[in-house]
């Protein structure tokens, strides 16, 4: 499970997020609505360790991700999917998709077949470079590689925007499909267009301050 108890966090003295507190289930998926500058970007950054947070906690699976180095979020299962992508550009495909491994030392490839099972149109572009991929394309390239390190939590950061619709089905998709996996999923959106079918869960965030908006059947 992870829970999020009570955080407060500021960036250059302006507060950011204020008392945030969230519980995703072990093997659901929640999703976290809000427009832009309202903190979801934030809230993802702080469970992520690239941020600090000032007050509160932040757990997952009794691990104390807030005192926790930055670069532990692999060896414990957390993947993350940036709004920015954030692929290297002049490495290939596999190799965006396999950095969370080089960086934990771990040989085993057996994720990485699994995405290209789960994504089979990954591996059809797999020694492309970066960039030289449409942004859809690098968007699923940013998924595969959370999903190789989020054998665990997966977090996913506007992964909708700027990509054409055909793409956003398909992300969508990919994203149905993991509740099969008994993965915990943290999914972003500004609005509520493309993830309501999947998510169990719904929160949303404003000015920094977070609500349950509703709990959904599972599809």
């Amino acid at each position: 499970m992870l829970t999020i108890d009570n955080i407060s966090l500021s960036i250059q003295r302006v507060p950011i997020l204020r008392d945030v507190s969230l519980e995703i289930e072990t093997g659901t998926t929640c999703g976290l609505i809000g427009r832009n500058g309202a903190g979801k970007t934030t809230l993802m950054r702080s469970i992520m360790g690239a941020l600090a947070v000032e007050k509160g906690a932040i757990r997952f699976n009794q691990v104390d991700l807030h005192t926790a180095k930055p670069h532990e979020r692999a060896t414990l299962g957390i993947g993350y999917l940036p709004e920015d992508r954030r692929l290297v550009p002049h490495f290939t495909v596999e190799e965006n998709i396999m950095v969370s491994l080089w960086a934990t030392n771990n040989d085993d490839h057996s994720r990485l077949k699994w995405v290209y099972e789960l994504m089979p149109e990954i591996g059809r572009f797999a020694e492309r470079k970066a960039m030289t991929l449409s942004g859809g394309q690098q968007k699923l390239v940013a998924l595969a590689r959370a999903l190789v390190a989020g054998s665990n939590l997966l977090l996913l950061d506007e992964p909708f925007e700027g990509v054409a619709p055909a793409l956003a089905q398909r992300l969508m998709e990919v994203i149905g499909d993991l509740k099969s996996e008994n993965l915990t999923v943290l999914v972003s959106e500004s609005d509520y267009t493309h993830s309501e079918k999947v998510v169990d869960k719904v929160y949303s965030i404003e000015r920094g301050q977070i609500s349950l908006m509703n709990e959904v059947e599972a599809a």
